[in-house]
């Protein structure tokens, strides 16, 4: 199971996701930028796999500029990777495990543990 994160461009700081404003958002080429911005990439129609060190990042590329782009994550330095293009671009990083934004200046308060927990819960068959 994947850790889900999605990314903003916004002129405005999210605080939550509920309320932000959507004309404060700017169509950003994400998928662009994901794949020139990391060396190894896997790629099968329009899937897109980022291989990096004790992480990958998957998504499915889009031509199109969007407002928000989600990817899936596997291990926990994928999002140190995330937050690096985050802070280089402007982004804002939605985490599914904190359902949450992330502070890009504390990184470490992210959600994989709580991903991991929920994800050793299913794979035990608790609830």
């Amino acid at each position: 199971m994947s850790w889900d994160i999605v990314l903003f461009n916004s002129k405005q700081k999210i605080d939550l996701v509920a309320e932000l404003d959507e004309n404060q958002l700017e169509p950003t080429d994400f998928s662009g930028i994901l794949e020139t911005s990391f060396n190894q990439i896997n790629k099968d129609e329009n899937h897109r796999e980022i291989v990096g060190t004790d992480f990958t990042i998957d998504f499915f590329a889009d031509s199109e500029h969007s407002s928000n782009f989600m990817v899936s994550l596997y291990g926990e330095n994928g999002i140190y990777a995330l937050i690096e293009l985050a802070k280089k671009y402007n982004w804002q990083i939605y985490d599914s495990g904190i359902d949450g934004m992330v502070d890009l200046e504390h990184p470490e308060k992210n959600g994989f543990k709580n991903h991991r927990k929920y994800v050793e819960q299913i794979m035990n068959g608790k609830s």
